[in-house]
């Protein structure tokens, strides 16, 4: 969980520096490293980075809200495309993300962090 706090500070200082692809890209590993958190203090093993279906894959007695896993879909699309430059047909990550996606991948980050804290201090 330390981690995934740090991964949202790092979101919040490239969103302060202008590089919202960086900021969209660490926000997604920032509620990753949470959810895998979770599953560590639940003594499973979580494999992949995409954190819808991880969430999803939570055991039956983690009641994950359907809202909370939509949201996650949405920095979920921030894995790949923010971090290689073939990622788009033509021009840099950095042509592409906006000031309100990073916003938006960092709340989301902020939600799912605070959901997978209060079930591990359950």
């Amino acid at each position: 969980m330390k981690q995934a706090e740090a991964d949202l500070r790092h979101a919040v200082n490239s969103r302060k520096a202008g590089d919202f692809e960086w900021s969209c890209f660490a926000a997604q590993q920032a509620a990753e490293k949470a959810v895998k958190a979770l599953f560590q203090k639940l003594h499973l093993d979580a494999w992949g980075h995409t954190v819808s279906i991880l969430l999803a894959n939570l055991p039956g007695n983690v009641v994950v809200p359907k809202e909370l896993i939509d949201k996650a879909k949405v920095i979920d699309k921030h894995y790949i495309p923010a971090r290689y430059p073939n990622g788009f047909e033509s021009g840099a990550p950095t042509d592409f993300y906006t000031s309100g996606e990073a916003d938006t991948a960092i709340e989301i980050a902020g939600e799912i962090i605070e959901f997978c804290k209060n079930h591990i201090n359950e």
